[in-house]
């Protein structure tokens, strides 16, 4: 294929892209905006909507992940994202390395901090299998996710610390419920293992998207 065809197709990828995900930003409440200050915020941008898009169905997304799921620039998205924060659209936390981003006045701290650790695999695969087997060890974690004990050691004193497991006794989940009402609603947005759980969790949870 041509050079110039490849670009084609790379641009007519992206336009396809920022279409589906600024017609759900397009229809984002936000909370604590008016409609007119909503629509003043993403200043009717594809772009601009198609980043609100992308932040409503995956809460917690950093910025690398936001975007290359896009297939926007760096700069691009800088400033988008700059405009949406100062405009009150979106909130952002930071989770060490990464910068998280959440549509505005929709999450509590506890939901954002759990929001971030669910975006890393091997915290989340932690907590799938406490949800499905609350008395299970470390030992038993490690083995089932494939990782060291010693990897397990690690995130258990993380997830500790940001209130989100309880070391008293073993190994326990802090407000399972709010946790599992999360991996339901934006199950979509992770992978196989937690679209499988939701699918037999969702019947013993009632919560309003």
């Amino acid at each position: 294929m041509p050079d110039g065809d490849r670009g084609q197709g790379v641009d007519t990828e992206k336009r396809a892209t920022l279409r589906r995900f600024a017609a759900l930003g397009a229809a984002t409440p936000l909370a604590g905006l008016s409609t007119g200050e909503a629509r003043a915020a993403t200043d009717g941008t594809d772009a601009r909507d198609a980043i609100l898009g992308y932040v409503n169905t995956t809460p917690g997304a950093h910025f690398s992940k936001l975007r290359d799921d896009l297939k926007l620039g760096t700069g691009e998205t800088q400033h988008h994202l700059r405009r949406l924060l100062d405009d009150g659209a979106l909130v952002s936390r930071r989770d060490g390395d990464y910068r998280r981003f959440f549509i505005a006045d929709r999450f509590s701290t506890f939901e954002q901090v759990a929001l971030g650790y669910l975006r890393r695999e091997t915290p989340r695969g932690m907590v799938l299998t406490l949800l499905r087997r609350p008395t299970a060890t470390g030992s038993e974690i490690a083995k089932a996710l494939g990782v060291s004990r010693a990897t397990v050691s690690t995130y258990a004193s993380e997830l500790d610390d940001a209130g989100l497991l309880d070391r008293t006794d073993g190994y326990a989940i802090t407000r399972p419920e709010t946790v599992i009402t999360l991996l339901v609603q934006y199950a979509d947005s992770f992978d196989d293992e937690t679209r499988a759980f939701a699918a037999d969790a969702a019947s013993l949870l009632s919560y309003d998207p």
